[in-house]
């Protein structure tokens, strides 16, 4: 990932096991499931990996994941949780040390039929290049998933915290500090949809993360287990149900290549604001082990 983000990876490893890190894993697993089958397997790159989690997920599901990290840490501890996987898990992973910006250079056009960036985008200043970059390695009829940090609704974790002076800022800018001690940027969705379009990708679904369990303590454990199971579920439905959805800490957003395009030359131009297209889901899962 970006150098900001080094700054925070300490407290990020140390805070994993956490209700709102938990929460956030396991609800982009239901998401991401309901838009990727398991078969036929899919060529996926997870473009800043971390520990692996949504990648580990997807192998075991029988897909070919490439891991790519700026970090040895993060990927030490993705070999680590590899381990313990059986063999054909361990086979469909391969894990590469790389920065983000380079996927073209390192992987070729058109060479993915899924690219995650989750959770990359913020630490970014300009995320044009990264997005560039993203649509180049998406092959037609693949789709990239982007966890951002949600600007729309910037002002709602510093307001439930009564960080006043926070909130202040938060309604106007898109640059706040975040639980790991990082300065980062968020994204509205109107004008990330129109970045992706320029890119020729198109929104196909959107969904929120974390509807009400981003202002939990940083350290706050998960509870038991059928506490866990019912909070899951619930912000599994916020986060496809409006108006919940728009208040939620993070945005996941689902955009495709279609069939008969050709990966997307760099975009040229300032951002400006578009509107999402949506296609509405209604399916709620059994928790999986969250990890």
């Amino acid at each position: 990932m970006d150098e900001g983000f080094a700054a925070g990876q300490a407290e990020w490893r140390a805070r994993l096991g956490t209700l709102r890190q938990v929460v956030r894993q396991e609800v982009v697993a239901r998401q991401l499931a309901d838009q990727l089958p398991d078969l036929p397997p899919r060529r996926v790159l997870d473009v800043g990996c971390g520990q692996g989690t949504q990648a580990l997920q997807l192998a075991r599901r029988g897909h070919a994941v490439t891991g790519l990290d700026a970090s040895a840490q993060l990927l030490d501890d993705f070999r680590a949780a590899l381990a313990k996987e059986p063999v054909e898990v361990r086979d469909r992973v391969r894990l590469i040390r790389g920065d983000a910006e380079r996927l073209v250079e390192a992987f070729g056009p058109a060479s993915h039929d899924v690219v995650l960036c989750q959770g990359v985008l913020m630490y970014f200043p300009d995320p044009g290049p990264l997005l560039d970059a993203v649509g180049q390695v998406l092959a037609p009829g693949g789709f990239a998933s982007l966890l951002v940090r949600n600007g729309d609704a910037l002002a709602m974790r510093p307001g439930l915290l009564a960080d006043w002076d926070a909130v202040e800022g938060a309604f106007e800018g898109r640059a706040y500090r975040n639980r790991i001690g990082v300065d980062a940027r968020a994204d509205r969705l109107a004008d990330l949809t129109a970045a992706l379009a320029r890119r020729g990708m198109a929104v196909r679904q959107w969904y929120g993360v974390r509807v009400f369990t981003d202002h939990a303590a940083s350290d706050a454990p998960p509870p038991d287990a059928e506490t866990l199971d019912a909070i899951l579920r619930h912000e599994d439905r916020a986060g496809r149900t409006d108006p919940y959805r728009r208040v939620a800490a993070l945005l996941h957003l689902i955009a495709e290549r279609p069939q008969e395009q050709s990966p997307h030359p760099a975009a040229e131009g300032a951002d400006v604001q578009g509107s999402a297209g949506v296609r509405r889901t209604t399916r709620e899962t059994k928790p999986n082990a969250p990890r």
